[in-house]
């Protein structure tokens, strides 16, 4: 079967509602393992002449730009190597603008008719729901432990050990981590060189950034700082990381209560809310304050390394200055950087197709893989050992310093804390509405924080 040509328009990365859950009873059980091979037989090897077609969905198909070339190249090569196996992607079914909005009910809906991709890309936010109620299946089930774990050692380098674990639940991989950034200090030179400021010292703590911001506006004349952690649709991953980073966290370490309005956390938003009213941050979207961004418009930019291209290429063309910096401190607290992105998991139940997709996604983990990526999209590689080699990615490193904060933080990271139960979309977007209309709106922090919190909690999961 021939691969069809893939061009779709470009999206973000958000997710839409999760409903209709009832249709979806038989599609996995409490601990995610209905239809899986459980017993001690795994599914076997392709037989030589064993011809299998899958389809794999992921929401990088279709974004303009790297994402599109870069996946469908990975596609292509791997299609060669493995004849017998074709693959169709697709991008999120949805009427979404943003495609990648439509991630969890497109595979809602697909399920309910009985026809869903075997191989899907979906975000560590939703690991939960991906086991409990999409019925990804469990690797370790499929293939044996040791298969997966060889996978995760490499052929030569191995995963880094805080990114290994980020598709596991109660001790079983079900999803292989596949593409995630830290939050990345992105800073135009050029502006802070107008505004007398140093731009080989960028700022260490958010104090110093503030401080930075305010030079910027009264002497350079553009746009102080955007942190794109503080809207509904940049999700949760950046601002788990900013309130971990203040001492605090949006859900108790035993994933009983939310916490989200508790002192550090409405201390971020606070201090966010200054920003906006002292005009340091603009009044932006999330694809507002890139794009302004990649103009030249705005001093620093808290990101993740997905649109890394994008703000190289405004750069070049703009004539300015693009550096990055890790994650600025709150005060002398230590940061904890998160991770954004997303896992590989199998969702087919047949036993040819969940062998092939295994094969794929092994191929898009292997290192070949993660030098491509990272060389044109600038992904972290979960193989931090290619950044050493001479025939991997350290000429490339060495080549584009904005890749070393991100490997810098890769070792100091904790994981993107995904919210339990089947309502976790209602109630990770409850509160970062509430931080949106506190920062921007103007809205009181701490009591707009409660009340999305109380609402929360209505729709969490009963003991």
């Amino acid at each position: 079967m021939k691969r069809p040509s893939v061009r779709r328009p470009l999206f973000l990365v958000t997710v839409a509602a999760a409903t209709a859950l009832s249709v979806l009873a038989g599609c996995g059980s409490p601990g995610g393992d209905a239809d899986t091979n459980t017993t001690s037989s795994q599914v076997p090897e392709l037989g030589k002449d064993q011809k299998v077609s899958i389809v794999f969905e992921s929401y990088n198909f279709g974004q303009a730009g790297a994402w599109t070339t870069t996946f469908n190249d990975l596609i292509g090569k791997f299609e060669k190597a493995y004849p017998n196996i074709s693959v169709t992607p697709q991008k999120p079914k949805g009427s979404s603008p943003n495609p990648a909005a439509d991630t969890v009910s497109s595979l809602q809906s697909q399920i309910a008719a009985g026809a869903p991709p075997d191989v899907a890309q979906l975000g560590f936010s939703d690991l939960d729901f991906t086991i409990r109620s999409l019925g990804a299946k469990p690797l370790d089930d499929l293939f044996g432990k040791d298969a997966v774990q060889k996978n995760f050692d490499g052929a030569k380098y191995p995963y880094a050990p805080t990114a290994r674990t980020l598709g596991d639940s109660n001790g079983k991989t079900y999803g292989v981590p596949f593409v995630f950034s830290t939050p990345v200090l992105y800073y135009n030179a050029t502006l802070f060189e107008k505004a007398g400021l140093d731009p080989a010292k960028p700022p260490t703590t958010w104090a110093e950034a503030e401080a930075d911001a305010k030079a910027i506006v009264a002497k350079a004349g553009g746009k102080g700082l955007y942190l794109d952690c503080l809207t509904k649709i940049a999700k949760d991953w950046c601002f788990q990381s900013l309130v971990r980073s203040n001492g605090g966290r949006v859900l108790s370490t035993d994933r009983t209560q939310l916490t989200y309005d508790q002192a550090p956390a409405v201390e971020v938003v606070q201090d966010a809310q200054r920003y906006v009213k002292e005009g340091l941050t603009p009044v932006l979207a999330q694809k507002q304050a890139y794009e302004s961004f990649a103009r030249g418009e705005i001093g620093m930019l808290l990101e993740t390394s997905a649109i890394q291209a994008t703000l190289q290429k405004g750069a070049k063309g703009g004539n300015w200055d693009l550096r990055a910096a890790k994650m600025p401190a709150f005060g002398t607290k230590p940061t904890v950087p998160t991770n954004s992105g997303a896992s590989l998991f199998v969702l087919s139940k047949d036993p040819a197709k969940q062998r092939a997709g295994w094969e794929l996604i092994k191929f898009l983990t292997s290192e070949a893989a993660y030098t491509e990526i990272s060389q044109k999209i600038g992904y972290l590689p979960l193989r931090p050992g290619l950044v050493d080699d001479p025939a991997g990615l350290q000429t490339w490193a060495k080549e584009n310093p904005l890749f070393a904060p991100n490997i810098a933080q890769l070792g100091g990271m904790e994981p993107w804390v995904a919210i339990p139960g089947n309502n976790y979309l209602q109630i990770r977007d409850g509160m970062m509405d509430a931080v949106e209309r506190s920062v921007y709106q103007g809205a009181d922090p701490k009591s707009t924080l409660s009340s999305a919190l109380r609402q929360g909690t209505s729709l969490l999961p009963k003991a």
